[in-house]
């Protein structure tokens, strides 16, 4: 039994393979487009023109296609392998009170955070706007929201949150697990560099929101 978690299901080599794909996925394309994606997202502090032209603006349709399957795509697979994970795995933080088993279950539930926002954030920005208007969210209609709707407000920042620290802590287990890090020196470089990339996300998705917030008024 590991001290980070307590799993239900013995491992097989199937399951081995599938845990190194979801691991690297959540990694390459998802982690690269969720940085590029928040580094868009600051073009709100410029205006809502070139907002709408760096976040919702495709050069053509083929462009949009490729981008909804290089990110919907991996993002149902490791979802998947996600909610399979929360069946078969459970953290053991009562028996082992450990800074690790700590990281362990807020990731997990960051996991469950994140799956709920990007549901209800793929839908309002990007699946409603389109069916209803033909083309991406406007700036200034999240911009509004943004302002003057305290539960989009609450959700958005509680949402980017769980974002963020799924994500950077999702890179040090990825560089654990695939065995990039192993020394206690290494490790505690993974750990210092787990909380720069928290920082700086997390710096990135509340400076839009901020942004966003500021011209709602």
């Amino acid at each position: 039994m590991s001290t980070a978690s307590h799993s239900t299901t013995p491992p097989t080599s199937s399951s081995f393979l599938r845990g190194r794909v979801a691991s690297l996925l959540a990694i390459a394309p998802l982690g690269v487009w969720t940085v590029n994606h928040l580094w868009n997202n600051l073009s709100a502090f410029q205006s809502a023109d070139a907002w709408e032209n760096a976040v919702t603006t495709y050069p053509h349709p083929f462009a949009q296609m490729c981008t909804g399957i290089l990110v919907l795509v991996p993002l149902v697979l490791h979802t998947v392998w996600g909610i399979g994970r929360l069946f078969t795995s459970r953290p053991n933080v009562r028996s082992y009170p450990l800074w690790e088993n700590v990281k362990y279950l807020v990731q997990r539930l960051s996991a469950i955070g994140v799956l709920f926002f990007l549901g209800a954030h793929i839908f309002k920005a990007m699946i409603e706007p389109r069916l209803k208007t033909g083309h991406g969210e406007r700036f200034v209609d999240i911009a509004w929201h943004m302002r003057h709707h305290a539960p989009t407000l609450v959700v958005y920042i509680l949402g980017t949150l769980a974002v963020a620290y799924h994500l950077a802590n999702g890179i040090a287990t990825f560089a654990m697990g695939w065995g990039l890090v192993s020394t206690k020196a290494a490790l505690r470089k993974a750990e210092w560099l787990n909380w720069t990339v928290f920082a700086i996300l997390l710096a990135m998705s509340w400076g839009s929101i901020y942004a966003m917030w500021v011209a709602g008024a």
